[in-house]
């Protein structure tokens, strides 16, 4: 009774030896130290809570209270609670370092910046040979190709992993390169995240210049950088997620802009016609000939400036339709990017075929401005029995240097597109 009584619980931080687990599911072990040990019994209620399995010479911290067992006259402690020491200690000094920095206001939401929608460089921060980035790269690849990517190699594990991280961030914000930077690492154990809960790297990422996204282990895993950064992702690939939009917005971004110029082209080409008929109801009323001759002069002045108003016109919106169809080629590849392009033809062909019919019923003299805008037109290139070969995976094929033997090509004609592998290049 003295010794259960006698004692309040206790803790106890020591080295496992001897352990047992018999079939009734109990544990026996001893816990020692270079001068002492002593005998421990957890008994099954407790140990199926307890979140290791202890294994001879593991440093293991226990809390439990002092007891007699009586058959054997030997003095035991019973534990109720068992975790790994060196477990323990981190997460002491994490709790203690997340405290310190959240009373100097370092995780404050008010400094937190939100990175760029679009970025026009992202910088990678992880090591260049774990699985972190080839997830970032997948994910980045199937959302948005378009944005370049900037690794900076570091490693993400041991004692020089802070340090290297720090050294990282700090060239990035000397060079100025990208306008956000993902700092990442796949799953682990405590220890092996512990680079991230370097206090120096904390004050660091909250000192970046450039808006930090961290994702770092897994969903569950938290680390004092999460804290410190500008947003915190559950994993590596969310992380890629949060920092580039969805291209399939651009797409209908695109689509709207497209019906948005025809439809201010079309009308712009019915205030032009009415315009001109009016000037050409006011000059037939006149009737001094000197007058009509001014007006006649006046009428032709308008005509050509409406001939260049239009040229410059449909050539600005044609380089502007040409260069979306260009980021869009390049930024969606695949069926999606296919049907956009049948779209876009359908568009342009429509927008062609008003153009000429107001034009004609305007003025027979647009003929020939039509026929030569068909003639230089890529479309009408392409009618005459050429095509635009390009690689599988994108890019304009120029001259036969860039495939070889096998690669897949795709020959885009007037109507339709080939999808052919090369047999020979020279």
């Amino acid at each position: 009774m003295l010794l259960d009584r006698g004692f309040p619980a206790l803790w106890l931080e020591a080295e496992v030896s001897n352990f047992a687990r018999p079939s009734s599911g109990h544990w026996y072990f001893s816990l020692k130290d270079a001068g002492a040990q002593l005998r421990c019994a957890m008994f099954r209620q407790r140990n199926s809570l307890a979140g290791i399995t202890p294994k001879d010479g593991q440093q293991v911290l226990v809390r439990g209270r002092i007891s007699l067992y009586e058959p054997r006259g030997d003095y035991q402690m019973i534990v109720d609670h068992i975790e790994d020491a060196g477990q323990g200690a981190l997460k002491r000094e994490f709790d203690r370092l997340k405290a310190k920095l959240t009373a100097e206001g370092l995780f404050d939401t008010e400094r937190k910046r939100a990175p760029p929608r679009l970025p026009r460089r992202i910088g990678v921060i992880t090591s260049p040979s774990g699985a972190a980035i080839r997830d970032i790269l997948h994910v980045l690849k199937r959302r948005f190709p378009a944005v370049p990517v900037l690794l900076y190699p570091v490693p993400v594990q041991g004692a020089q992993a802070a340090p290297d991280i720090i050294a990282a961030l700090k060239l990035a914000a000397q060079r100025a390169e990208c306008d956000v930077l993902i700092l990442a690492r796949g799953g682990g154990s405590l220890e092996d995240l512990w680079a991230f809960n370097d206090e120096a790297l904390a004050r660091q990422i909250a000192a970046s210049p450039i808006p930090i996204v961290t994702g770092i282990g897994h969903e569950v895993d938290f680390t004092i950088a999460d804290f410190a950064a500008d947003v915190r992702a559950p994993t590596p690939s969310a992380a890629a997620e949060i920092v580039v939009p969805d291209g399939a917005e651009y797409v209908k971004f695109f689509q709207t802009r497209a019906m948005r110029l025809q439809q201010i082209l079309s009308r712009r080409l019915a205030e032009l016609a009415q315009r001109l008929q009016y000037l050409i109801r006011r000059a037939a009323l006149v009737s001094p000939s000197a007058r009509l001759t001014q007006r006649a002069q006046q009428l032709d002045d308008f005509e050509q400036r409406l001939i260049r108003a239009l040229r410059q016109t449909l050539t600005h919106d044609r380089s502007l339709l040409l260069e979306q169809q260009g980021r869009l080629w390049r930024a969606s590849p695949g069926l999606r990017l296919r049907e956009n392009q049948a779209r876009h033809a359908e568009l342009l062909a429509r927008m062609r075929a008003a153009v000429i019919a107001r034009v004609q019923r305007a003025q027979g003299r647009f003929g020939p401005l039509v026929r030569t805008l068909n003639a230089v037109s890529p479309l009408a290139t392409l009618e005459r029995g050429y095509a635009i070969v390009s690689l599988e995976g994108g890019g304009i094929v120029r001259h036969a240097a860039q495939v070889k033997s096998g690669d897949v090509i795709r020959a885009r004609l007037s109507k339709g597109e080939i999808r052919a592998k090369v047999e020979d290049a020279s």
